[in-house]
């Protein structure tokens, strides 16, 4: 469900309309049910990962702030890293070094090896997710915000739609209160929002979109097709 299909746009007004009608407790829970379509559109498989990032750091973060003793609130926050990490280590990375280590033998001792990969379809979104639900439990660790109480409130801080698969990362401290708290809808929120969705599709479609042609077409062509000012242009474009 790309941002700029008809699709999304029919998703995004049903969910704007059910917003509306909506009081603050029944707006996050609504739009915790939009972001999970919203994500299992793509692959309703991965899901699974996001609950388990949400549950291990929700859980987490509160242990860390129940913690007298610091040595425990750290292992707690280790864990947290682990566990987070390794899932994007072997989602996102082992195939990626597992070939590059095969490589490497070939290249030093000239001694060809058949890689083990995984083939695993990459999830998307899993760097932005992962580190913003890291971050949070780190902030809880440093004492510079305070542990969700609801489950809800911090499922939605980690998958809301928005910005779940595109970013940006976001801090807890920045939008874990905008979800606990309740908002109060002003049109010059509304008015900022809308600008910011049209420049943000225009540069999207009619800017990168553009460019891209420029772009492919420059690096798929052979060396004595094009030269370094050519090059330069790809890249900075």
């Amino acid at each position: 469900m790309a941002f700029n299909s008809y699709l999304f746009w029919i998703f995004f007004a049903a969910v704007m309309a059910l917003y509306r009608l909506l009081p603050h407790r029944g707006q996050n829970r609504m739009l915790l049910i939009a972001s999970y379509v919203f994500y299992g559109a793509w692959d309703a498989r991965f899901l699974l990962l996001i609950l388990i990032s949400t549950l291990v750091d929700f859980h987490v973060a509160r242990r860390v702030a129940a913690s007298r003793d610091r040595a425990v609130a750290k292992r707690w926050c280790i864990l947290s890293i682990t566990i987070n990490l390794g899932i994007l280590g072997v989602f996102k990375y082992f195939d990626f070094f597992t070939s590059s280590f095969s490589s490497l033998l070939d290249f030093l001792f000239s001694y060809e090896t058949d890689p083990i990969t995984l083939n695993i379809i990459l999830p998307v979104g899993i760097s932005f997710y992962t580190f913003q639900t890291l971050s949070y439990t780190i902030d809880v660790y440093r004492g510079r915000t305070r542990p969700a109480t609801r489950l809800t409130d911090f499922a939605l801080y980690v998958a809301f739609f928005p910005q779940l698969v595109a970013g940006p990362i976001e801090r807890s401290h920045r939008l874990l209160p905008q979800i606990v708290n309740p908002r109060a809808t002003r049109q010059d929120h509304f008015a900022r929002g809308l600008y910011l969705v049209i420049s943000g599709l225009f540069a999207k479609i009619v800017i990168a979109d553009n460019m891209a042609f420029i772009c492919n077409g420059i690096f798929a062509a052979s060396d004595d097709q094009v030269g370094g000012v050519d090059r330069l242009v790809g890249i900075y474009a």
